[in-house]
């Protein structure tokens, strides 16, 4: 397992910035989505979220992202200096910055949007169909360079993989730099290269940056490389804690009918 780079987290949250979910509940249309989700997040650390279809964990993302009302509380403990709830006024503290890679949309491998087009709609306001001034090329440059992705520039979005899609995504859920990033299924539909190259992108980023990585997957064999810490979440936390303790207990099997961990899938 990899270090975390900021703080001990044996030692609780006092010395390291933290997000902290607590009791938190969702209702949507009548029916209950999440019940009592509580865990923490702390900066440095890579957390894979893992659940069956239909466990709640789109909705856990959009709750953090403020796109749901919810009960409980999302608290963030920057590394000095007091919490503050999410759904508290802006002069409550510091707020998180959040970066979201969502499921990665499709592209019409005919449509002319380049990735410099795609960059400049969502960062600037400039009409993509009139030239692109030099410093908004400069800017998609640079935070191409953040993911190892500047040649991809005037790549059409259409023609890219679905690792170089991922890394497009991601460089511009890093502009700016935020405290927590959230990936939902960034391995869906990326080969085994890309997989590879993807996550260590994120070890990469995790520890230049000091970024909370929060991300939702399917892939259980590569959680060991990866992970330090998984939540196996099915409406409510069921299992949490490091990769190899969550694939070998009675509750993965119960909810995956699959036995991994020391003993290997099954």
């Amino acid at each position: 397992m990899r270090k975390i780079k900021h703080g001990k987290l044996a030692a609780g949250c006092a010395d390291s910035c933290c997000l902290k979910l607590e009791g938190l509940s969702v209702r949507l249309e009548g029916d209950s989505i999440l019940e009592d989700v509580s865990f923490h997040l702390h900066c440095g650390e890579i957390a894979a979220l893992i659940g069956p279809n239909g466990a709640g964990k789109s909705t856990l993302f959009r709750s953090i992202l403020g796109q749901l009302n919810y009960k409980g509380s999302i608290t963030f403990s920057p590394a000095r200096g007091p919490a503050i709830r999410l759904d508290d006024g802006p002069a409550s503290g510091i707020r998180p910055l959040v970066g979201y890679v969502p499921q990665a949309p499709h592209f019409d491998r005919g449509d002319p949007v380049s990735v410099l087009d795609f960059f400049t709609a969502a960062t600037a306001k400039w009409p993509v169909w009139l030239p692109i001034p030099q410093k908004y090329r400069e800017r998609a440059a640079a935070c191409l360079a953040r993911v190892h992705g500047e040649e991809l520039l005037d790549r059409p979005m259409g023609g890219l993989s679905g690792g170089q899609l991922q890394r497009v995504l991601l460089a511009l859920a890093l502009e700016p730099v935020p405290h927590i990033l959230i990936l939902d299924e960034p391995l869906s539909g990326v080969d085994i290269e890309g997989e590879h190259q993807l996550l260590d992108m994120l070890d990469e980023l995790r520890t230049q940056y000091d970024l909370s990585i929060f991300l939702s997957t399917h892939d259980f064999a590569t959680l060991s490389q990866f992970a330090d810490k998984v939540i196996l979440l099915n409406r409510r936390v069921l299992k949490s804690g490091p990769p190899e303790e969550v694939l070998s207990s009675p509750e993965f099997y119960e909810t995956f009918h699959l036995r991994m961990g020391k003993g290997g899938a099954q």
